[in-house]
């Protein structure tokens, strides 16, 4: 483990979260100005094994802030085109009216295809790649994306992926590793996970399910009330809870909710950003594409999610359990607590991956992420005063 003694404070605070095994586990990871002065982890990766530095985890919609940062790497090389319609990489994607949707839009949450209830037949055709690239490029935009944008909570990532693949002629998961794990020497960024490694994944638990209701009854009366009804569309589609669950998931790529990560590589993508693109000696992204990608872009009430996320260009602002919100950060948290962020003021960044969702009721989460956040900002800002 590495402790910094000025994170003393912060290491204790995340110690005490995982006592006994019903609190399951977790690694929490800080780097500040490019170095790595925090990595811990703590408590149980399965009710018989405990949780070690080589743990990973599913991490949800963390997977969104990687698959962003993938697009910001060919952007700042001139390979994708923030403003340019995705129909110029994805020409089956113009149908039904999106030949205008940009990149730009997609990445801000505003192409209209929230919608993942109901584009399928059945919660596994989800694990077919080729089949949710077809309904995706066959269906048809809500038109209050004209207005402001509506989370593309499941849908985000499928449309990344190909847009990449159109864009580079290869594989999501390849670029991946050509573009995040390769320049950042670390491995753990997957999608599909190799066969070898998948001993390493912690077991998710309680349940995903809303105060442990039965899925498709909760989700069938959310779709149908008005305020709850946008995210019943973009991340209940029946049988979801089983498709979490099953180990079939490590065998696709579906990078807006099951990306499997350690929290160093969370914390050492965010740690790049953080310390101006640089990282380990070595230059991961430009510093105008770092100003383009963490500007926000999108301030209106989202659609979906009835709040005003303030979407960059596929990240969102932290939210910490502070009554001060950072101001220049961006990152992506995942549903059950997992995610990370790039403090841009401090030069911190932190990771965080667990296999408890949330807490006994919801797998919303339980501020754990919140709480480590606005200790490890407080620290960074008082650093060289520590």
């Amino acid at each position: 483990m590495v402790v910094d003694q000025r994170l003393l404070p912060l290491a204790d605070r995340f110690f005490s979260m995982y006592r006994n095994p019903q609190q399951g586990g977790g690694a929490l990871v800080v780097y500040v100005r490019g170095e790595k002065v925090l990595d811990v982890w703590a408590g149980w990766a399965d009710r018989d094994r405990r949780w070690s530095r080589d743990t990973v985890a599913l991490s949800f919609s963390t997977g969104k802030g990687v698959a962003s940062t993938v697009v910001h790497r060919l952007a700042q090389r001139g390979v994708i085109d923030y403003d340019l319609p995705l129909a110029r990489y994805w020409p089956e994607f113009a149908a039904h009216g999106k030949s205008e949707i940009t990149v730009r839009q997609l990445l801000t949450h505003r192409a209209g295809l929230h919608r993942v209830r109901g584009l399928l037949s059945g919660p596994f055709d989800m694990l077919d790649y080729d089949t949710v690239i077809e309904a995706l490029a066959n269906a048809r935009p809500d038109p209050r994306r004209l207005n402001g944008p509506g989370y593309h909570a499941v849908t985000y990532g499928w449309l990344v992926a190909e847009l990449v693949a159109r864009a580079t002629g290869k594989p999501f998961q390849d670029v991946v590793a050509e573009e995040i794990a390769g320049p950042l020497g670390i491995d753990e960024y997957w999608y599909r996970v190799p066969e070898g490694h998948r001993g390493r994944i912690a077991k998710l638990f309680p349940h995903i399910n809303p105060g442990g209701l039965n899925w498709q009854f909760t989700s069938a009366i959310l779709a149908h009330v008005a305020p709850t009804r946008g995210l019943a569309e973009a991340a209940m589609p029946d049988g979801f809870d089983l498709l979490v669950r099953s180990p079939r998931v490590h065998d696709a790529v579906m990078p807006g909710w099951n990306g499997v990560f350690s929290a160093d590589a969370v914390a050492r993508m965010y740690g790049a950003i953080a310390n101006g693109g640089e990282i380990g000696g070595r230059r991961f992204l430009d510093p105008a594409t770092i100003e383009e990608s963490t500007r926000v872009q999108a301030r209106g009430r989202d659609y979906v999610l009835a709040v005003r996320p303030n979407w960059s260009l596929g990240y969102h602002r932290p939210i910490l359990a502070s009554r001060v919100q950072p101001q220049n950060a961006i990152g992506h948290y995942g549903v059950g607590g997992s995610g990370g962020f790039a403090d841009l003021d401090t030069g911190m960044s932190l990771g965080f991956v667990t296999n408890r969702l949330g807490s006994s009721l919801t797998a919303l989460g339980d501020l754990r992420l919140a709480r480590l956040g606005a200790m490890a900002q407080t620290l960074a800002q008082n650093w060289n005063t520590l």
